[in-house]
């Protein structure tokens, strides 16, 4: 059995905090920060680094947190493992849901407000000159559908229209969406809870998507397999619902069934500005937040957005390749593509047998993740997660005429602009060599020797010699 099927980790967000810390990821801005343009600016600026905190913010009380797992090793120092350990807590959740426990007494009620104004009560950032406003961007709904009872949590930004009202974005396709439109059938409003800061086994559960979390999967125990112990959770003060109970900030309220406003732009994952429009509106009934509590903001065009994804998804990923194929060993979601958009897997073929399935591999892998753009396919003795060793194998073990394919007319994210309102032809690269002639295409071996760069100094004189010569 997995060593991380028997382990509990306490992966609140204020043990997270404390191990960044110790690990030296946190770096605190010296002086007092603005909320517009200015914290976004440096998050972007400092992108792919230490998390930043801004511990003196313009006109609030509330220090700012950025950047928190924007790079491999805030998230290693944050859960306290390696990647590898990341993706396993990772699938273990997927496959070993606990259900939640509810307590009483919960740290976010320690501070309740019924009546406020949201952009005075939190320090929401404005990001970019082209957004339509100050977004609450790492928001996470959790919801109760309203037909079938269970719980869904999702990330959404929110645009502050109101002092106690937002808009939201639902894109297509998603289960809050599925979860809004079965509340307007009925009439009735959708109670959520938007939480800030809240434990990362929900981060990264809410961060799942494609076949492994279908719309059944009760994700606040998908949490608990995350942790190994079930997730503590509280009844919401001013609707019927539970959310996780050492969360930061949590704003419960409900989204209106028949009004829409006009929502963004807004800089995206992508690194483009959003489209404009109609988007639901918020109405908030409810503020909670913990005594001393900090403020989590997500840059939309950081690294942030895209590396919350990637362990999940290349956790689903391989979950579904090695259980539809089983010579696939291990994938790669790459920086360039997104950590969305483009996959590499690495296979090892045993016998002239399992020639072909490599391609059944891709295929798969298009039918997991839909955003999926580009899959290439590699023998096991390149190393995935080297760029440069995968442009090898498409150098020396890819012809174009023979191992390229393409998959006209499929579905992406619609906001590809690329594509045709997220239609898009899929391309596999089959970069594997064929079985019978793995001899010839062995790389030149080296013996394993005992040096490394700490085995030598800068010279000092060693080239002396070249003076005589």
């Amino acid at each position: 059995m997995d060593a991380s099927n028997q382990v509990v980790i306490d992966t609140s967000f204020r043990a997270a905090l404390r191990r960044m810390q110790q690990a030296g990821r946190i770096d605190a801005f010296k002086h007092e920060a603005d909320t517009e343009f200015q914290i976004a600016g440096m998050m972007k600026k400092l992108d792919g680094g230490p998390a930043l905190l801004f511990p003196r913010v313009k006109g609030h009380t509330m220090p700012v947190l950025g950047n928190m797992l924007s790079c491999r090793e805030n998230c290693e120092a944050a859960f306290g493992v390696d990647y590898l350990g990341i993706r396993q807590f990772v699938a273990r959740a997927l496959g070993n849901p606990v259900a939640p426990v509810l307590v009483k007494n919960a740290p976010v009620h320690e501070n309740v407000h019924r009546e406020f104004d949201l952009g005075k009560m939190l320090p929401i950032l404005r990001h970019t000159d082209g957004d339509s406003g100050r977004f609450i961007t790492a928001g996470i709904v959790i919801v109760k559908d309203p037909e079938t009872g269970v719980y869904n949590a999702s990330y959404h930004r929110l645009q502050v229209i109101g002092p106690q009202r937002t808009a939201i974005k639902l894109d297509f396709g998603r289960h809050l969406r599925a979860a809004y439109e079965r509340a307007q059938k009925l009439g009735k409003p959708l109670p959520i809870a938007v939480c800030i800061g809240t434990d990362l086994a929900v981060h990264y559960t809410a961060a799942t998507m494609g076949a492994q979390m279908p719309e059944s999967a009760d994700e606040l125990a998908i949490a608990g397999g995350l942790r190994g112990e079930p997730l503590s959770v509280t009844k919401a003060i001013t609707q019927d619902l539970h959310y996780p109970a050492g969360t930061e900030i949590v704003l419960e309220g409900m989204l209106l069934p028949s009004q829409t406003v006009r929502e963004g732009p807004f800089g995206e994952f992508v690194g483009y500005l959003s489209p404009e429009g109609d988007a639901p509106i918020f109405e908030v009934t409810a503020l909670a937040h913990r005594n001393n509590p900090v403020y989590f903001a997500i840059n939309g065009v950081g690294r942030e957005t895209i590396m919350l994804r990637k362990y999940v998804m290349e956790a689903s990923l391989l979950k579904a390749l090695q259980a539809a194929t089983p010579i696939v060993k291990d994938v790669e979601m790459t920086a360039g593509g997104l950590h969305r958009f483009h996959a590499v897997i690495a296979v090892r073929k045993t016998s002239v047998q399992q020639e072909g399935l490599q391609r059944n591999a891709i295929l798969a892998a298009f039918g997991t993740l839909k955003d999926l753009d580009l899959v290439i396919a590699v023998d096991d003795d390149i190393n995935i997660q080297d760029p440069v060793d995968v442009e090898y194998a498409l150098a020396m073990r890819m012809e174009a005429s023979k191992d390229l394919f393409i998959i006209p007319g499929a579905r992406t994210h619609e906001y590809v602009r690329k594509s045709n309102n997220g239609i898009r032809a899929k391309v596999g690269i089959d970069a594997t060599v064929p079985f019978e002639e793995r001899s010839r295409f062995e790389r030149a071996p080296f013996r394993t020797v005992e040096a490394g760069p700490e085995s030598f100094t800068q010279d000092g004189g060693g080239l002396d010699w070249l003076k005589r010569a």
